[in-house]
């Protein structure tokens, strides 16, 4: 039986990792092999960011898609929380009774959605100003030499 509120914390907490892809499809899951990708990435322009600095272009480039990531996974989280618990016990559980408890929405579900709103919205809306900080600062840049 797939648990709702379990699924709902693998999405927030091992998302961009793919876990709750992994323990609802299985290991054979395409995109929960591929979700480490991005992730990755990413990560890979924080380090780059940190030791070369904000002027490396590669780090604005990269970063984004670590927060792009995590947001999702954030939203996927909220999305699985939600469910009736019908929906998800035909979805997930279909030998199950439609009423099960797997598919039941507890404390603990709610909790993960809480957190997944807060933490998805902080992140994608940091990954929005950067993308934009970015691109302005470039467009002043090129305003300058312009006009000298």
């Amino acid at each position: 039986m797939k648990n709702k509120t379990v699924a709902a914390w693998l999405a927030f907490l091992g998302g961009p990792f793919g876990l709750h892809r992994f323990y609802l499809h299985g290991s054979r899951d395409w995109l929960g092999w591929l979700l480490p990708l991005p992730t990755l990435l990413g990560a890979y322009g924080v380090v780059r960011m940190w030791n070369l600095g904000q002027d490396d272009v590669a780090s604005w480039l990269l970063v984004p898609l670590l927060g792009f990531t995590v947001a999702g996974c954030c939203l996927t989280a909220i999305v699985y929380g939600l469910k009736r618990p019908q929906d998800w016990n035909a979805r997930f559980n279909p030998s199950a009774d439609p009423e099960a408890p797997a598919g039941a929405t507890q404390w603990a579900t709610i909790w993960a959605i809480v957190l997944s709103l807060m933490v998805g919205a902080a992140v994608l809306m940091s990954s929005i100003a950067m993308s934009f900080q970015a691109y302005f600062q470039n467009q002043v840049e090129e305003g300058r030499k312009i006009s000298e």
